[in-house]
């Protein structure tokens, strides 16, 4: 008889309490998320160009502040301090929206909350592989971005609950929006534990990829690739808008979208332990191009409400498998924040430019223009990674 597989260990406290933080901030998150959209277009009728800047301007600042504070976090070993601001200052400016009146503080506002994501995402990434065997960390990782998406599917189903009571109160959505960010700062602070560092020695500030193989710099090369493709999803609710659903219902089909995401993450971090990460991200990839293909052609509201629970698959594959991957090319946990910063450093730096270009595509030449644009992108991506070497199995 063979003898019984060794049990793996449990998840650690700091993966499921980073899950509830990720799941009640996102609840608040995506109260307001499918709805930036149509407060923008009451502030810039038919915008979609200027709503591409907005994203791709959030997503630039975020981009940018990420390399540092992933660095930083190395150099103090401190990451317990930039989760918390992060999360803090998310929390408070979030429900400022309620307040805006002007396009250029809708801006503000999306870009202040995409500074506090700059400041805690690769120190909490970090954090979670830091105190998480290698083993197991596509469970972690699997677990995180399954509570992450459950509470993006309670936040629209909250925001059409409270605009069906309150018809077109969008202000009213977003103040409510503190109620579970309260929640955040609660566990962030009383209950976030530091990991141990492996060493106490002080380090300078490497703003660099000399430390890391050629397999992760082509990696990046991929991501940004894919990102030139892979523009806000404002744009397919949009289309979905565009397509005969109503602004009431949006909130319905992102809330759906959100829980089969939800669910299949939990699925997806059990194969990562299994497979290696690169496989589901290259098939997510090419599902990703189909799903686009689709909404190039789509033209009714049962093809879209298809489509985006297809979406959701793509969103199941990949988000938790690229962070396994850059945890597994990064090798020693010393370098983890600065490879989480050029992870996230990567896929912003395309985000400005595939936004505009984007907007653009679809105001100029149609959606079919701008979404046969974002499945090619991802194809070409999807080409690269299968030159990505699999990385061996490294201790922490």
């Amino acid at each position: 008889m063979t003898p019984d597989p060794e049990p793996r260990p449990p998840l650690p406290r700091n993966v499921w309490l980073l899950g509830w933080v990720s799941l009640l901030n996102d609840i608040a998150s995506e109260m307001v998320y499918p709805l930036l959209g149509q407060l923008m277009e009451r502030l810039v009728p038919g915008g979609k160009a200027y709503l591409g800047l907005m994203e791709g301007v959030a997503g630039t600042a975020t981009s940018l502040l990420q390399l540092f504070s992933g660095a930083w976090s190395d150099r103090l070993r401190l990451r317990k301090v930039f989760v918390a601001v992060g999360y803090v200052l998310t929390v408070f400016v979030r429900p400022l929206l309620a307040l805006a009146s002007l396009p250029w503080q809708v801006v503000a506002c999306r870009t202040a909350d995409r500074v506090g994501k700059g400041l805690r995402t690769p120190a909490r990434d970090a954090l979670l592989a830091d105190c998480t065997p290698p083993e197991i960390r596509g469970r972690a990782f699997g677990l995180q971005r399954a509570m992450d998406q459950f509470g993006a599917a309670i936040g629209p189903i909250l925001a059409a609950l409270i605009l069906f009571a309150s018809p077109d109160n969008l202000p009213l959505v977003f103040l409510l929006t503190l109620i579970p960010g309260i929640g955040v700062v609660a566990l962030v602070v009383f209950g976030l534990r530091e990991a141990p560092p492996k060493s106490t020695a002080a380090k300078p500030l490497p703003l660099t990829l000399a430390p890391f193989g050629g397999a992760f710099k082509l990696y990046l090369v991929s991501l940004v690739i894919f990102t030139l493709g892979n523009t806000s999803d404002l744009f397919l609710l949009a289309r979905a808008h565009d397509r005969g659903i109503d602004n009431v219902w949006l909130p319905v089909l992102w809330g759906a979208f959100n829980v089969i995401s939800s669910i299949g993450s939990l699925l997806a971090g059990r194969l990562i332990d299994r497979v290696g990460a690169r496989v589901p991200i290259f098939f997510g990839w090419l599902l990703y191009a189909a799903v686009y293909f689709g909404f190039a052609f789509a033209t009714s509201a049962w093809q879209v409400c298809g489509l985006f629970l297809c979406y959701s698959l793509f969103y199941s594959l990949t988000e938790p498998a690229e962070k396994a991957f850059v945890a597994a090319l990064a090798g020693s946990s010393e370098r983890r924040g600065l490879a989480y910063g050029w992870f996230n450093f990567a896929i912003g730096i395309a985000t400005l430019p595939a936004n505009i270009l984007f907007g653009w595509l679809y105001q100029r030449f149609g959606a079919t223009t701008a979404f046969g644009w974002g499945a090619a992108m991802a194809l070409l991506a999807a080409a690269l990674l299968v030159g990505v070497k699999n990385p061996t199995v490294q201790r922490a």
